[in-house]
């Protein structure tokens, strides 16, 4: 086990560094700069501000010197809010994009299974139409349409839940339902399909044959194996839950660092984009090492070693 932990993290550490790369570049093809404004600087202002940002120097040393800051945990000085580093808005941003995002991950694990199991009891059934109905619905409406909605009915016409902000739990009502709801009718769809198709497996009809309780063949012999389709997609998509959610914290007023990084991208703030990337693949390369390492648990045939 840990020589797989050490090949997976040495793969983690090269996939980092192409995404790096990729991004670095990247961002310095496209159309203006960090100084770029309303109002043009004056040359000899802008030639000092590069320097002192060291964007004066060649593509590859400004890559150099920030692999070199970035090993050491430094993601750099934002280049538009100068009274913050990178490190500091993320750490200002971070914990708001994972209450939120745990939030909705909890809810739509929780939601989903139980909506996908409801479902594959009686596959073909009336119960069973209707829940993947509204599950295809909810897949099909973009979170851009649904979160707008609920701040129309919710608070602005019932004025049950406050629009925005994060002042108090009431506030990531919300939010929280607006990003959950779609991944709520992936995971209802994966178990579903999974469940039936776990039901046709010869131990699940010998655990039948033996007269076991339902309840007890779906916990104990179904669930784990129409599990492994759901932890395959919790990888990414808890990373890109964890991370925040760019359209629910600009429409619900989330300090969190998906709004920082819209913020970033539209002010070519070069390393408040960069910071956040590495965030983001740090967690999406750290959850899928994880679901690697349940797939171990929840069938012994796939354990490593």
């Amino acid at each position: 086990m840990s020589g797989y932990l050490a090949e997976r993290s040495l793969f983690a550490l090269i996939t980092l560094l192409f995404v790096v790369t990729a991004v670095f570049f990247l961002l310095r093809l496209a159309p203006g700069g960090p100084f770029d404004g309303e109002r043009a600087l004056p040359p000899e202002i802008e030639a000092n501000l590069k320097a002192v940002y060291h964007l004066d120097a060649p593509l590859h040393h400004q890559y150099i010197r920030y692999l070199g800051r970035l090993v050491q945990g430094d993601l750099g000085p934002s280049f538009r809010q100068k009274d913050f580093s990178v490190n500091d808005l993320i750490r200002l941003g971070l914990p708001t994009s994972l209450r939120l995002g745990l939030s909705a991950l909890v809810v739509a694990v929780a939601l989903g299974m139980v909506i996908g199991i409801a479902a594959a009891r009686q596959p073909g059934s009336a119960a069973d139409i209707l829940l993947m109905a509204v599950n295809n619905i909810s897949l099909a409406i973009p979170t851009i349409i649904v979160a707008p909605l609920l701040v129309l009915v919710f608070a602005v016409t019932l004025s049950w839940l406050p629009a925005g902000g994060i002042g108090s739990v009431q506030h990531f009502v919300l939010p929280v339902t607006a990003l959950a709801l779609p991944y709520t009718a992936a995971i209802a769809r994966l178990i579903r399909g999974s469940m039936v198709e776990a039901q046709t497996q010869p131990h699940i009809t010998t655990a039948r044959a033996k007269g076991l309780n339902e309840t007890r063949i779906i916990l104990r012999h179904t669930l784990p194996l129409a599990a492994l389709p759901v932890i395959s997609f919790l990888g990414p998509t808890a990373a890109g839950l964890v991370t925040g959610s760019v359209v629910v914290e600009q429409i619900f007023d989330l300090p969190g660092i998906g709004r920082y990084f819209v913020q970033g991208a539209l002010a070519r703030d070069y390393t408040l984009v960069m910071g956040v990337v590495v965030v983001y693949s740090l967690a999406i390369l750290t959850f899928n090492l994880l679901v690697d390492l349940t797939y171990g648990w929840l069938d012994p045939r796939l354990r490593v070693g």
